[in-house]
């Protein structure tokens, strides 16, 4: 373990502040004694407690770190380890102040990870710190961390970027149906994960991890009515549920705009690969009519989940696509990966085409270049997303990938669905 001078280097002009509450997390099982608020490492009594934030340089060279700590009471020993060397730093400012810690070599590009962790302390509270501030040669306009909370930016930064698959569709084409094949490699079926299947212009289906013992197969439909509060809806802009499934729950959803929601609990495994449906057709009179089917090879029949009806629509399925999302904060220090194969879409009269191309994006987080450990692509025959986890290869945005076709089309008696 190295120890650093007391001695605190001038800082310069190049100085960047990677504030912790949008770019840390506490890692270790025990969660008391401190946590990670916007404002930082707030409350830190617990000598165990570890902490990791994560940064991506584009240039290598040198980089000197300071935290921006207080020790309100007493004197504290911190320890700050990247790139597998640590360096020890003794604490007693009563007011937040740029402490130096110390300097590294980078010999590459890509994530830092700092993990703070602490030695001793002579008082209840071993410190709260609000960031850490870098400079040196390695710093520069391509180090990449969550600048600022504006827009509540901490949250989805924490949260890790959304990726998602636009397929290219023929032109002049009445989509009635869409069909997708969905695969979650062992061990990437991560707590907080949604693998989002069959989406559409105004809704989305797809699985999700919602805690260790519970997952959903889930369908949503939003609202024409443009809300994040779901008690806002006029009564003529609500989604109306037409039918559902078996064990199939049903509601409503706000938060990320509002509209009508089903889903069913059902334990379903990595490595396994579940066939989604989805249906549209306008009914004449100003609604369309949404379906959602699931295919489970442990069950071996097509289940319906739900069917909605859309006020003020008049459309059939457009703007398919699929997406890669981790909705839950804490877990986005761990990636996820999902394949999609064999997609293809039935028209009104009955024709089946297959999709073999697909455009690969990135929603905000990743336009703002606050994180950039997201990927797609292709893996073998099918398409994959990738996401969170601070992994260093990342695939340009926009990017298009063409599958190979497989010319097997959906084995599914459209007449005899439930």
């Amino acid at each position: 373990m190295h120890r650093v001078s007391t001695i605190h280097p001038v800082l310069t002009d190049t100085l960047i502040t990677v504030p912790l509450g949008g770019n840390a997390w506490r890692v270790d099982k025990d969660t008391t004694g401190g946590a990670i608020s916007d404002d930082g490492i707030a409350d830190w009594s617990n000598q165990f407690a570890t902490y990791t934030a994560y940064f991506r340089l584009g240039h290598t060279g040198k980089f000197k770190l300071y935290l921006d700590a207080v020790v309100p009471q007493g004197k504290s020993k911190i320890a700050v380890t990247a790139l597998g060397v640590t360096k020890e730093l003794a604490l007693s400012v009563r007011n937040f102040t740029d402490t130096y810690v110390g300097e590294w070599t980078v010999t590459d590009t890509g994530y830092i990870a700092i993990r703070i962790k602490g030695s001793s302390k002579t008082n209840d509270l071993i410190a709260n710190i609000r960031s850490i501030k870098l400079e040196g040669t390695a710093i520069n306009s391509r180090t990449t961390y969550v600048k600022n909370n504006d827009g509540h930016f901490f949250y989805w930064g924490r949260r890790g970027p959304s990726v998602h698959l636009g397929y290219t569709v023929p032109d002049a084409v009445n989509a009635e149906w869409f069909y997708n094949e969905v695969t979650v490699p062992k061990g990437n079926d991560v707590l907080g994960s949604y693998f989002m299947a069959c989406g559409f212009g105004e809704g989305y289906f797809g699985m999700q991890v919602n805690a260790p013992d519970e997952r959903h197969i889930l369908f949503s439909v939003w609202s024409p009515f443009n809300t994040d509060d779901p008690n806002a809806i006029p009564a003529d802009q609500k989604i109306n549920m037409l039918k559902k499934g078996d064990r199939v729950h049903n509601g409503e959803f706000g938060n990320e705009g509002s509209g009508g929601q089903s889903f069913m609990n059902y334990l379903w495994k990595a490595g396994v690969s579940y066939k989604f449906l989805v249906h549209a057709k306008p009914d004449g009179k100003g609604r369309t009519e949404y379906t959602a089917y699931f295919f489970a090879p442990e069950l071996n029949k097509w289940q319906l989940i739900a069917s909605f009806s859309r006020p003020k629509t008049d459309t059939y399925l457009k703007h398919l696509h699929s997406f890669l999302e981790n909705f839950e904060p804490l877990e986005g220090t761990k990636t996820r990966e999902v394949h999609f194969n064999n997609q293809w879409i039935c028209d009104s009269k009955g024709n089946w085409t297959e999709l073999t191309k697909a455009r690969f994006t990135g929603d905000n987080t990743a336009v703002k270049g606050y994180r950039m450990d997201y990927a797609g692509g292709l893996s073998g025959a099918a398409f994959y997303l990738k996401n969170c986890g601070f992994f260093n290869q990342y695939t340009p945005r926009n990017t298009y990938f063409d599958r190979p076709a497989t010319g097997k089309k959906p084995d599914v008696d459209l007449s005899k669905l439930p």
